[in-house]
This record gives C-alpha cells, structure tokens and sequence, in this order.
C-alpha cells in the first residue's frame, strides 16, 4: 500500500511539474511573441522614421539647392541693379541737358524766323541785281519761300533749310555752263532764242535761225546786239557744248568789263 501510494504521490508529482512545466513553457512562448512583436513594431517604427529621415533629407537637400540658386540670383540682380541705377543717371543727366537744349531752341526759334526772312530779301535783291537768266524760275523759288514763312506745318528748321538750298543753287549758277529755250522782244517783237550762260560771266542769246545774236551788258541793264559774224559761230558751238552735243573747248565770248570798286 505505501508503495502504491508513493507512486501515485510521485506521479502526481510528476504530472504537477510537467503541467508546471507546461505553464512556464507557455507563458515564456508568449512573453517571447510579446517580445518579438514588440521588436517588430520598433523595426516598423524605425523603417517610418527612417523613411521619413530620408524624405526631411531630400527635401533639405533640395531647398539647399534653391536658397544657393536664389543666392546666385540675387547677386546677379544686385550687379544688374548697379549697372541699371548708372544707366538711370545717365539717363537722367541726358534729360537735363535736353531740357537745357529745348529751352535754347526755344530761343533760337526765335531768333530764326528773323534771320530766314532776311536771308530771303536779300535772295531776292542778289536776283533781282544778277545777270537776268532764268529769272521767272529764280523768283519762283524765292515766293515759294516766302509762302513757307505763314505755314504752320513747316518747322523753322525746313524753312532754313529750304533757304540753304536756294543759296546753293544760286552758288552752282556761277560754276557751270547751261542753256535755255526762252523769249525775248527784238525791235519790238517777241522772238523765240537759245541763251547761253556762262557762269555769271556772259549772258547771250542767239535766235532759232541763227540771224541775230546779244549779250546781256550789267553796266547798262540791257540787252545788246553783238556785231553781225563775230560771236555767232561761238554762240552756237556753246550751245552745242551746254547741251553736251560737241567737246568742251575754248570759245571767244562777249565779256562786260569789270566795274571799278
């Protein structure tokens, strides 16, 4: 019996500690899973931080990469912006000196009219003195300045202008050799006759037929008929020369004598 009962006891014993054993095994499986869990919500944890570390990274990186731009920008434009408030007060003394120019062109404006009427008279007192050839155009243009002086959409500057330009023509009158169909009265009738002028030297006609020869005399302000055979044949070379019909050579002209001064 005690035998018996020993081995029950010691089997219960047995079965005690197994189920014990049991127990323990089983509570640290769980802790483990506990612990492993754990672990793994650490390494997930890790990896969202870590992601994120990477993102924060890459985005510091980036607005690194932008503020050096914006840097590099703004000493570009700060070099742009002195060399842009130079132009500005280059610009600024340029305004100031045509401020000063349009007030003295206001003044000259003035004083030009003036001065263009005058040179105008006294055109026309020169043509008026001057050897008569192609008078009628000459005085044309002469009123055609004068008609320039009432318009209002002619500057002063084109009125002088225009006035230059009569000069110089006037000036080119005495350079060259021209000739010209015109009229003129010959014992009391009208003929047509093909002047000649050289320079302001000589001033001669000769009629289509050839008969009649003149010369202007400046001393008397008139007409005069040149000796019959003595200047035709010169004459009318002279014409052929004007007219680029024959080679320029020396020719024998009626020349009034110089006025004492």
């Amino acid at each position: 019996m005690t035998m018996h009962r020993l081995k029950n006891v010691l089997i219960a014993a047995l079965v005690s500690t197994g189920a014990l054993v049991g127990t323990v095994a089983a509570v640290q499986a769980s802790t483990l899973d506990s612990i492993l869990a754990v672990g793994e919500a650490k390494n997930q944890a890790a990896r969202k931080s870590q992601v994120k570390i990477d993102r924060l990274a890459d985005e510091t990186r980036d607005l690194l990469s932008d503020y050096k731009t914006v840097v590099k920008q703004i000493d570009g434009l700060k070099v742009y912006n002195a060399r842009l408030e130079s132009q500005i007060e280059n610009q600024m003394k340029r305004v100031a000196s045509i401020d000063e120019s349009i007030s003295q062109v206001t003044v000259i404006q003035r004083q030009m009219t003036p001065l263009v009427i005058r040179m105008i008279d006294g055109l026309e007192q020169f043509v008026e003195l001057d050897v008569p050839f192609q008078k009628e155009e000459r005085l044309q243009r002469i009123q055609f300045l004068r008609d320039n002086l009432d318009r209002a959409d002619v500057t002063v500057a084109e009125k002088f202008r225009g006035v230059l330009e009569a000069y110089n023509i006037e000036l080119q009158y005495g350079r060259g050799v021209d000739t010209y169909r015109g009229t003129i009265e010959l014992n009391g009738s009208p003929r047509d006759v093909d002047f000649l002028r050289v320079g302001r030297i000589t001033l001669v006609y000769q009629t289509t037929d050839g008969a009649i020869s003149g010369a202007w005399d400046k001393s008397a302000g008139a007409w005069v008929d040149l000796p019959a055979g003595e200047y035709e044949a010169a004459i009318r070379k002279g014409i052929r020369i004007a007219k680029k019909q024959a080679t320029i050579e020396l020719l024998t002209m009626p020349v009034s004598a110089p006025e004492a001064n």
